[in-house]
């Protein structure tokens, strides 16, 4: 699977989380898929405007940002279920349930995201 990874900024005051970017089908595709869990860090989905748990081995938390990276919607998912689509959502970042409470995210939050080489844009036009 091809991902980057990066670190997620969730506010000024708050610690980064690691954070795995997935923009190509194939890193889309598999996703978390095969995994036990991502403790601590999340996945970011891009382009993306909904996921599924299908197969997966565990709970996550999934939010969904628009093109800003501004969260517009935050749901926890069980396993072997289809997420309603989003209209707005340009991108997802999904988390093991429980650690987006956790950092304190909630609709609204903005976030930023850094890669390997600093801040980085995603599809923001």
């Amino acid at each position: 699977m091809s991902t980057s990874n990066g670190l997620l900024r969730l506010g000024p005051d708050l610690p980064a989380v690691p954070l795995e970017i997935a923009d190509t089908y194939r890193a889309r595709t598999r996703g978390l898929l095969g995994r036990d869990g991502i403790p601590g860090a999340a996945l970011l989905l891009t382009p993306a405007g909904s996921v599924h748990t299908f197969r997966m081995r565990f709970a996550i938390d999934v939010a969904y940002l628009d093109r800003r990276l501004r969260v517009i919607a935050l749901t926890t998912m069980a396993p072997n279920r289809l997420g309603l689509p989003r209209p707005r959502s340009r991108h997802v970042l999904e988390a093991e349930a429980g650690a987006m409470a956790a950092w304190g995210l909630r609709v609204g939050t903005q976030l930023s995201v850094e890669g390997p080489t600093g801040p980085t844009r995603l599809g923001s036009g």
